[in-house]
């Protein structure tokens, strides 16, 4: 696939409303910039030490944010890994692409391996897009938008995969339920712990290793290609179950999770050093964030921190869905920038059609925005944040004013079972264990004062009915525009297991799938 040259489209865009941006890239920037996207999993807002940990025990990440720029007001479009993924390939809510169900009011829900629906073709994902510029894109790590065949992300924009459709849960007895398998493209190449060992006694495993080595030859083979590239690098270290390797076992004061965050920062290290030593730095643009906040239900020893931020996963607190981000361009992003631009996930979606000279699609509702003004010119763009939970908007941000239309952490029954989504955090009225309703008089907060969330302002005050006033005008114009796509996470079968994943012939590792029962599926939060 040859690389792509200017041509009408890039006048196009540079004669169009978001001409500046792509002027402002400079001759050394083409619409053949490489783009790295560095997903983690779970990870924190206050898990690195350029976001204030403790332990300073990133000094990679650090590095990077030193010469690029920090994001601290940066949001991901869901509490939830496989909703929030679906949201930053396509550049839309989940709830437009039906990433959510309806089985009950404000559930979360994903993909696990008997789910059976996933991201819909009607959808257009980024690598889709890019290789209309001519890019050559490969994910490794974490699918998690549809295991079936149909869902496949070689199917959906994709060259090349390496690693898994869902969450390395297990291990499983191939009764029951099958191990999760792990790709090679269109093949199976394996299963976690039979082919791709987790111990989950040590925590020891050396999947990090592999996708590091993966990310690495990947990138060579395309700069020796000379073709312009899209490296997806989705990694689950930091979910539960967390692993590490065992140079990095046991070297963190931390612990565990701790182990696999040095891991990840070392190679997160070496992915950017081979970019430099290649010669493509300056042509790459690198983005570092998670796909939600910290599952504090399995901290510390298998969690991380949200900082000052209230609650965890799976909450529209801010800890839930406030994410570490750093963008990293040598020669085009100053050094030592900070933003308080308010970005999300699915801003990556058209940030990258820019950054190859493509324009969004025009044909459905991108909720996205091109960040490059923000990150080359250190402008802020006047934007809300939709903090949806399934199928409910449950707050909205604008500003530094977060208004709550709906709270609630998990219910009383999930609590009494020991799962606490905010351990150590309860706010009477605010972190509530039955679904409250505020659409009448919302609960708000003023972020900047109050960013752990903790003192609502008052219903009499004047700066509480500006705000309030303002955010409920944003919230009617996002209705007016919102259609729902059809819900993907609603029926469950145990029959569409991974029991005999394409390529499991060749390995012998096909398993007898059960009778097709479809059922609703059971989502309790």
């Amino acid at each position: 696939m040859a690389s792509a040259a200017p041509g009408p489209r890039g006048l196009r865009w540079a004669l169009g409303p978001l001409g500046l941006c792509w002027a402002l890239l400079g001759p050394a920037a083409t619409a053949t910039t490489n783009i790295v996207l560095l997903l983690m999993d779970d990870m924190g807002w206050g898990d690195l030490g350029a976001f204030g940990e403790p332990s300073k025990e990133t000094p990679n990440l650090d590095q990077m944010a030193a010469e690029g720029m920090l994001f601290l007001d940066f949001y991901t479009a869901s509490p939830l890994c496989s909703p929030s993924r679906a949201a930053l390939l396509t550049g839309r809510l989940p709830v437009r692409s039906g990433f959510y169900t309806t089985n009950g009011h404000a559930r979360n829900a994903y993909t696990p391996q008997d789910i059976v629906g996933g991201i819909p073709d009607s959808e257009l994902l980024l690598p889709e897009l890019l290789k209309k510029a001519g890019y050559t894109n490969k994910i490794i790590g974490k699918w998690h938008l549809g295991h079936r065949p149909q869902f496949h992300p070689l199917r959906h924009g994709f060259d090349e995969w390496f690693g898994s459709p869902n969450c390395h849960f297990g291990p499983y007895n191939s009764t029951e339920r099958p191990n999760i398998p792990v790709y090679r493209d269109w093949d199976m190449a394996g299963r976690y712990y039979e082919d791709f060992k987790i111990n989950l006694k040590t925590g020891e495993s050396n999947l990090t290793q592999l996708y590091l080595q993966e990310a690495l030859d990947f990138i060579s083979k395309q700069q020796a290609s000379q073709q312009p590239f899209f490296l997806y690098w989705a990694i689950d270290a930091t979910h539960a179950p967390v692993y590490a390797s065992k140079q990095f076992l046991g070297t963190s004061q931390r612990g565990l999770y701790g182990d696999a965050v040095r891991e990840i920062d070392d190679s997160v290290g070496r992915i950017l050093k081979h970019l430099q030593q290649l010669g493509i730095s300056e042509n790459t643009f690198v983005f570092f964030t998670s796909d939600n906040g910290a599952a504090l239900i399995s901290a510390p020893k298998q969690g991380g921190s949200n900082g000052p931020f209230l609650c965890g996963k799976q909450t529209t607190f801010e800890g839930g869905m406030r994410e570490p981000a750093i963008a990293w361009w040598p020669g085009h992003i100053p050094a030592g920038g900070v933003s308080h631009q308010l970005g999300s996930v699915m801003d990556l979606f058209s940030t990258s059609l820019s950054l190859a000279g493509l324009q969004p699609p025009s044909d459905r509702q991108i909720d996205g925005i091109d960040l490059l003004p923000v990150i080359l010119q250190g402008k802020l763009i006047d934007r809300p944040i939709f903090y949806y939970r399934g199928n409910e908007l449950m707050a909205v941000r604008a500003g530094l004013y977060k208004a709550h239309f709906w709270t609630w952490s998990n219910s009383w029954e999930e609590h009494s079972k020991g799962i606490d989504f905010c351990p150590g955090q309860s706010v009477a009225g605010v972190t509530t264990h039955t679904q409250e309703e505020h659409t009448y008089l919302p609960l708000l907060f003023h972020l900047g004062r109050d960013p752990g969330e903790k003192y609502p302002l008052s219903f009499a005050s004047e700066e509480y009915q500006q705000a309030v006033q303002h955010i409920s005008g944003l919230v009617q114009q996002h209705r007016a525009t919102l259609v729902p796509g059809q819900p993907q996470l609603n029926v469950c079968d145990q029959a569409v297991m991974n029991w005999a994943p394409p390529g499991c012939e060749k390995l012998g590792k096909c398993l007898k799938a059960p009778e097709s029962d479809p059922k609703k599926c059971s989502w309790p939060h």
